[in-house]
């Protein structure tokens, strides 16, 4: 046993300022490590977590945040971390890694987690992975100006065909929820996906009311584009963006998607993160030709008793058909029960 081992401890006994001080400190640490997040997954979504902590010498060298997730439709498992982009493992060095996981696999099986799944943005350990999901980045400029040269003629056209029709931006906190919303829940009918609950985003502009921003694209009043900004260290992503397609000709995700990236750059922000995507998606393109890179992610799988890598998303038969039911239902409906429905699927 070497002496880093040695002095080597894993618990869950730690503070969120502390936590949140590694994150911030760690460089694969996001918002989506951040601490606030343990509160959304406990009063939204009814799902207890553990974040764990690795210390030596009383100092933290490693954070995993896990979440314990029960579903009727898919069973237990241990996630880090579901409905968000990014989780996983943050730590000093490979002793910490092992110490983490090993932590991991302890507390998934004492849940009776089938695998507990790790949502790296980048392999980080040897176990099974999978990698159908990419990050979409930005560098970003000094000044919006150079922005608007930087982008395609393509690009330019789209976003002046929004400036001429008359649409109004806003951009703020907590006042803007429900905006925003009333795009969103319609956009995620149509796409066939079971829509969060209104309490989700209440909850997001409360815990980080100084790093959460809504932009709301609206034409005679009525909002239709719409979307989210959180702000980490000088990365500025978007977990949730959504435009009416009944509006789509007159181009208003492209009037969205510069004032985001304009906020970003008003901030001080490097990077803007599009979040993920599907690497065979059509969302993919669109991040893409505002200059973005694609950056593969690794989901690495701890395989308790599950014998073969999950797989939750369209391609599975019994989801797809889901999927086209779902976009049939009225939309009131598909608000009312969405939020018990989503709150099963990782």
């Amino acid at each position: 046993m070497t002496p880093a081992a040695a002095i080597l401890a894993v618990s869950s006994d730690v503070a969120g300022d502390e936590w949140n001080a590694y994150v911030r400190q760690h460089p694969l640490g996001t918002v989506d490590h951040c601490w606030e997040w343990r509160r959304v997954f406990s009063e939204v979504f009814g799902h207890r977590s553990e974040y764990v902590a690795a210390r030596r010498g009383g100092a933290i060298v490693g954070v995993l945040p896990l979440v314990l997730f029960r579903s009727r439709m898919f069973g237990r498992s241990v996630i880090s971390l579901p409905m968000l982009n990014y989780g996983g493992l943050l730590a000093d060095d490979e002793a910490v890694h092992d110490a983490l996981l090993a932590e991991a696999e302890r507390v998934g099986r004492a849940f009776g987690a089938r695998y507990v799944e790790l949502r790296h943005r980048s392999r980080m350990t040897s176990l099974p992975v999978r990698e159908h999901k990419v990050s979409v980045l930005l560098s970003l400029p000094d000044t919006a100006a150079t922005l608007w040269d930087s982008l395609d003629r393509k690009v330019r056209n789209q976003i002046r065909k929004a400036q001429k029709s008359d649409f109004t931006v806003e951009s703020g906190g907590a006042p803007l929820v429900n905006r925003f919303y009333q795009v969103f829940a319609e956009n995620m009918r149509d796409l066939g996906t079971p829509v969060y609950s209104r309490q989700l985003f209440r909850m997001v502009a409360e815990q980080f009311a100084e790093r959460a921003a809504f932009h709301v694209i609206s034409l005679a009043g009525r909002p239709v584009a719409a979307g989210v900004t959180l702000l980490h260290n000088d990365t500025i992503l978007v977990p949730w963006a959504s435009s009416l397609r009944s509006y789509r000709h007159l181009c208003p995700n492209m009037l969205l998607y510069r004032t985001m990236i304009e906020h970003a750059i008003s901030t001080g922000a490097r990077t803007f993160d599009f979040g993920r995507s599907s690497a065979d998606a059509g969302t993919l393109s669109f991040k893409l030709q505002w200059g973005a890179r694609a950056e593969p992610q690794s989901w690495e799988y701890l395989l308790l008793t599950a014998t073969e890598l999950p797989e939750h998303g369209p391609v599975n038969p019994r989801f797809s058909r889901a999927i086209e039911a779902w976009k049939r239902l009225p939309l009131g409906i598909a608000n009312a029960i969405g939020p018990a429905i989503v709150r099963q699927i990782p």
